[in-house]
């Protein structure tokens, strides 16, 4: 019933004929690296054994290793795929050295296997104001609570990431490592704590892992060497080598005060592919008035050049590609209240106001900090002390099936006036809304395995997303349209008002239509005739119906904000417990997202 209501190195070329090649490509598309990893290796056994006749692949649960011939264990739990990418470097270097290792996400982790560790290596990102990574929370659960078994055969170390900006900055790595030393586990050597420039601690952090891994495995048989059987994502463009995507479309979709973007971006010769649910990274450039009013507030010449860490530019350039200035952050903070010899920046600093600073740095840029409270900074202090300029990712908004060699986004220009007048603006979300038709982003696609439309075409999907959150389920019903799924689709969307803010709504009534949509249910919170209404109201309206789609086999999906996925998650849980009882509403939950059918993507 339909309803609605208010760095890649460039491969190789395969050595494969094009039918042997199209299999591969068809037996890979849709393994996360964890069975991709786990195939490598079978492989490299098998081109090392006499080949007799062609024999079955079967999934034969592997032999328990004895432990002197235990792998290192590396797990990783990540939100926005740093930690995923610095663990998975990592296991590469540490098999690179002929060393034996296995790397898993933390949810695909057999926890009854903590017990028999030997060499855990765990690198976790804390999101938000101290939550785990939603990949990790039956980790952190299990290794926190009373079911976590004593571990003084364990050596381990942990690798925090997070954001200063935030008073629990790497709450989850800390309270992992304490806990894990709690149990009687060894600390190989201490904890790092990485800020937004991530490398600066990750990269001495990973080198001493990969050394103390040398020494601890050295007298064990090294496995055979893997090398991954495709490349994250293609032709050799990359988060360190972005690709130059020409805006072939920039389109204002909202009406309203809210300046909403759709934006069609090609990735024509690129080789780039990329599935519904993965993100596109984009490397932004601060706004050219920004730039001149921190040169101009500071009394700095652009073009004087500046050396740091082996890199030599003109001022201007730093601060334009490579520093931030839209986010403002303690450790910034901290540097200028010394030099200004502020007592009450010091003050609002002190850990106790935590809770205080963070209000505080909200709205703020470097801009206001530095007019605020004056201080004197050289061109090359000022560099040394402001955070790398960081790649923004945006849910991907289409499916490739059905918009081919082309990635659409659904963006929000940030852009507000400031206290003393003067416009502020994201980094990112400016430069996509100021590009026009022809520009060209340096852009690459990030693989978010975690957040992935069930294999079986069969089973329905309830997709949730308020505001731009529903963008990577326009590329959800694209891709299930596309490819004859026969399951229901149910989209909750949210945003402001009816006729400024539904966007895609042509779209949506043509897929209802059409049948690509079975269920679709809006949320409006400021129409001056109605009360107040998010999408944690709809749910909980339709729950008796929702909870069924799920005891069906549904595969449930948010997008959007975190405290949006808070309330949402407080809407379901009491949706189940409506049905279950109160006491097995979070288990429920909990399960629903171990088998993966419970997915959440929000920052």
């Amino acid at each position: 019933m339909r309803t609605m209501s208010s760095a890649v190195p460039s491969p190789s070329p395969l050595p494969f004929s094009e039918e042997e090649a199209e299999l591969l490509a068809r037996l890979t598309e849709r393994l996360d690296s964890e069975r991709l990893w786990w195939l490598s290796g079978y492989a490299a056994g098998l081109a090392r054994a006499d080949r007799g006749p062609p024999r079955v692949l079967q999934a034969v649960p592997a032999p328990q290793p004895e432990p002197a011939s235990q792998p290192l264990t590396i797990v990783y739990g990540s939100q926005t795929g740093n930690a995923q990418r610095i663990a998975e470097s990592l296991a590469q270097r540490v098999q690179d050295a002929g060393l034996p290792v296995r790397l898993l996400r933390a949810d695909a982790y057999p926890l009854r296997e903590l017990k028999q560790e030997r060499h855990l290596y765990l690198v976790v990102s804390t999101q938000g104001d101290g939550d785990p990574p939603d990949d990790a929370r039956g980790l952190v659960e299990f290794i926190a609570g009373r079911r976590a078994p004593e571990l003084k055969q364990l050596k381990y170390a942990v690798l925090a990431l997070g954001d200063s900006s935030y008073p629990q900055f790497c709450a989850i790595g800390r309270t992992l490592d304490e806990r894990l030393a709690a149990l009687g586990a060894t600390r190989l050597f201490e904890r790092g704590e990485a800020d937004l420039d991530i490398d600066a601690i990750a990269a001495p952090w990973t080198q001493r892992a990969l050394d103390f891994a040398a020494e601890a495995l050295k007298t064990q048989a090294p496995l055979a060497t893997v090398t991954p059987l495709r490349a994250a994502a293609g032709a050799g463009f990359s988060r360190e080598k972005p690709y130059a995507a020409e805006v072939l479309a920039n389109q204002r979709i909202a009406l309203g005060a809210k300046d909403i973007r759709h934006i069609e971006l090609s990735l024509a010769d690129s080789g780039l592919r990329y599935e519904p649910g993965d993100a596109l990274g984009l490397w932004p450039r601060n706004p050219p008035a920004l730039v001149s009013a921190v040169l101009e507030t500071l009394s700095l010449d652009g073009d004087e050049a500046v050396s740091v860490a082996g890199q030599t530019l003109p001022l201007r350039d730093w601060l334009s590609e490579k520093r931030e200035l839209t986010k403002l952050a303690r450790p910034f903070v901290a540097r200028h209240a010394e030099r200004a010899g502020n007592a009450g920046l010091q003050a609002l600093l002190a850990p106790e106001n935590s809770g205080t600073l963070g209000h505080w740095l909200e709205g703020r840029q470097v801009i206001d900090l530095l007019r605020e409270q004056p201080a004197a900074w050289s061109a090359e202090a000022l560099v040394e002390a402001l955070r790398p300029l960081l790649p923004r990712l945006y849910s991907i908004a289409s499916s490739q099936k059905a918009v081919g060699d082309e990635a659409h986004l659904t963006v929000a220009h940030v852009e507000y006036a400031a206290a003393d007048g003067d416009a502020r603006w994201g980094a990112a979300s400016h430069l996509l809304a100021a590009s026009d038709e022809g520009a060209r982003l340096p852009v690459y696609i990030e693989r978010n395995e975690r957040f992935r439309l069930p294999a079986d075409g069969a089973r329905d999907v309830v997709m949730i997303g308020p505001g731009t959150g529903v963008a990577p389920f326009r590329g959800f019903v694209q891709e299930r349209a596309a490819v004859g799924a026969s399951g229901r689709n149910w989209l909750f969307f949210g945003n402001t008002r009816f006729r400024e803010d539904f966007l895609y709504q042509l779209e949506w009534q043509r897929a209802l239509k059409s049948g690509q949509l079975q269920r679709l249910d809006l949320a409006f919170s400021r129409e001056r005739s109605l009360a107040k209404t998010y999408v944690q109201h709809r749910l909980r309206e339709h729950g008796r119906e929702l909870y069924a789609w799920l005891e069906g086999g549904a595969h449930l999906y948010v997008c959007g904000g975190i405290a949006m996925g808070k309330d949402v998650h407080a809407a379901l849980s009491e949706i189940v417990a409506a049905q279950r009882g109160r006491d097995g509403a979070e288990d429920y939950l909990s399960a629903l997202q171990q088998q993966g059918r419970y997915a959440r993507d929000v920052y």
